[in-house]
């Protein structure tokens, strides 16, 4: 008897769109002799990220970015939150970066606006040419995702997230800091995220246990912290489930309390556990026993009932793995709970 086979969603097409996309962004960008083709001020030294949603946690991961990499001070804000502030970040060396899918984005459209009203500089990264952010921004870098119909942004934001890496890199070389190797990082991008594709049927049998829970916490140290965020928001859009996100060393300053109830944990991890966070997870496991699912690198000290790694040396090639991994586990909680992950009841996605 043949079944038919199941018709897949714009969310799932889109996240395995990802590995050429990625690919085709890079050589558009990087020329044969590691040249980065953007066009950006060069007297720059802060960078203020404004942005909503997916494309804030691009932000986040971005200004740590700068600081690890380019030695750049840089800080990311939402966009609502900087239209409530009386004074802004202003002066002559500093470049505000605005991040939106679509160009639409309201408050971030608003926010470009007040940035220019101290006379800022402006770049936008977007995936909409000829939107209005992108019509207003002094700079700007085409993030060429190609149409993305899933409300639920994926490959939209590992676009933004490479364009802006590579912004960082390119401020990093202009201070002639060898970025070389990074770049020979980034071309093995398109076969990580394969390999992220490949731990799949791993990642469903993960989805089964949490989707059996109504509340989710996804915890993180350092620059995975942006990558537990996006993890929080692509399961809350997708399943209604309630997830947030917390540093794992705030959360446990009284937040931790909150596993007195039925309550998994997600730990996001895209470098080597440090000594604080194995003491940190395993006090947890003793206090509350909670199911605990770590998302990148383990340690055989911590008790994890499941473990999704993606092997990689690259921290910068990992997070874009482990991107891939929470979009592939937003995914399949949702299939397990039948919603419908390209139309999320009461949202609605900006396309113009």
């Amino acid at each position: 008897m043949l079944f038919k086979e199941e018709k897949k969603s714009s969310m799932e097409e889109e996240i395995f769109e990802q590995a050429k996309v990625l690919e085709n962004l890079l050589s558009l960008h990087i020329t044969d002799d590691n040249q980065i083709i953007f066009d950006v001020p060069l007297d720059i030294k802060k960078v203020v990220l404004v942005a909503s949603g997916s494309s804030y946690h691009c932000a986040r991961y971005t200004a740590d970015l700068f600081g690890n990499i380019a030695d750049i001070e840089a800080r990311a804000i939402y966009s609502s939150e900087f239209l409530l502030k009386s004074v802004v970040p202003h002066g002559s060396e500093i470049l505000y970066v605005f991040i939106t899918q679509s160009g639409e984005t309201s408050d971030t459209n608003k926010a470009l606006c007040k940035a220019k009203e101290y006379g800022m500089r402006t770049l936008c990264v977007t995936n909409k040419k000829d939107s209005t952010i992108w019509q207003a921004s002094d700079y700007k870098i085409d993030c060429c995702a190609g149409e993305e119909k899933s409300i639920a942004a994926t490959k939209s934001l590992t676009t933004q997230m490479l364009c802006c890496t590579l912004l960082v890199l390119k401020y990093a070389s202009q201070k002639g800091i060898d970025i070389t190797e990074y770049i020979n990082q980034l071309r093995s991008l398109p076969q990580f995220i394969n390999k992220a594709y490949m731990q799949q049927e791993k990642i469903k049998d993960v989805a089964k246990n949490l989707a059996e829970f109504k509340n989710l916490v996804v915890t993180a140290d350092g620059i995975s912290y942006a990558i537990a965020k996006e993890a929080s928001l692509k399961i809350k859009e997708t399943s209604y489930i309630n997830v947030y996100s917390s540093i794992l060393g705030e959360f446990m300053h009284g937040h931790v309390a909150v596993l007195n109830n039925k309550i998994a944990q997600i730990h996001i991890n895209v470098e080597d556990l440090s000594y604080t966070a194995i003491k940190n997870l395993n006090k947890i496991k003793e206090d509350y026993n909670p199911l605990l699912c770590v998302i990148g690198n383990s340690n055989e000290k911590v008790s994890a009932d499941f473990n999704i790694n993606i092997e990689c040396e690259s921290v910068i090639v990992k997070s874009f793995s482990l991107v891939v991994v929470v979009q592939l586990l937003a995914l399949e909680i949702a299939k397990k709970l039948k919603r419908n992950v390209d139309k999320p009841h009461g949202l609605h996605k900006v396309v113009k």
